[in-house]
């Protein structure tokens, strides 16, 4: 494993109990970065917490609650010192429907968690960073979002939006030394899988050019380089994780 220096700096991992924000926060714990976990789970968060140390602490919060986190970015602030690095690893999948089946409250959900809470996050933290004229901060959007995924439309058009935020405020914050990037996973074994149905993860699987499934850890290592001080040029940028699935 590529040593990446992250000592002294805190960083928010939201969804960061479980699968690809669990991995991430290994990697910034193992590169030195104080963590905050941010995740609705106590028992995930504090199975997490026990498995990461000291340097680790946990959150319960719901990213779709405004104050919530407004008052999550607060603490970490208070408790850990200036906030650096932002990952926002939370989301769901939703269901499988064709669009014009789709329930209309599992649309809102999906858009809501996975575009919207990426944005209060966003916006709760972006503040700080300008203040203090530095901040790294990792969207993590979906293969879904560049392509789409049938049946899945809710997601994919959510995650198409998490590039679209990405890129408006990479440029919003380029003068500012924080570089704002988001990465497109291909399909990867977390829990998330578990509001798809068999037969569409077995289609996704067939679509991989690698064969296989997104490691967490893999992309654990693409985020710890981008959320360092070594990306000091790129932003507004989005990075492929989908084994040649996408190459745009």
């Amino acid at each position: 494993m590529n040593q990446i220096d992250l000592a002294g700096q805190v960083a928010v991992v939201t969804g960061g109990a479980q699968g690809i924000g669990f991995a991430v926060a290994q990697r910034l714990v193992a590169s030195g970065a104080k963590v905050s976990l941010w995740d609705l789970s106590p028992d995930h968060l504090a199975k997490a917490v026990e498995a990461l140390g000291p340097t680790a602490s946990a959150i319960q919060v719901n990213i779709i609650d405004y104050d919530a986190i407004a008052a999550a970015t607060a603490k970490v602030e208070t408790d850990l010192g200036s906030l650096d690095i932002l990952v926002n690893s939370a989301g769901v999948a939703g269901p499988n429907f064709t669009l014009d089946e789709f329930p209309l409250d599992e649309w809102r959900r999906v858009v809501e968690v996975n575009l919207n809470g990426t944005f209060y996050v966003n916006r709760a933290v972006v503040p700080g960073m300008k203040a203090r004229n530095y901040g790294r901060i990792v969207n993590i959007s979906s293969v879904a979002g560049k392509e789409g995924n049938p049946t899945l439309s809710a997601y994919s058009a959510a995650k198409a939006g998490v590039i679209g935020l990405t890129k408006s405020l990479g440029k919003e914050l380029a003068k500012h030394n924080i570089a704002v990037n988001a990465v497109s996973p291909a399909t990867a074994k977390t829990r998330i899988l578990d509001e798809l149905k068999p037969e569409f993860i077995d289609y996704m699987l067939s679509r991989i050019p690698r064969g296989r499934f997104l490691e967490v850890d893999e992309a654990a290592a693409m985020i710890a380089w981008l959320v360092s001080r070594e990306n000091s040029f790129t932003t507004a940028s989005v990075f492929d994780l989908s084994g040649g699935r996408t190459t745009y």
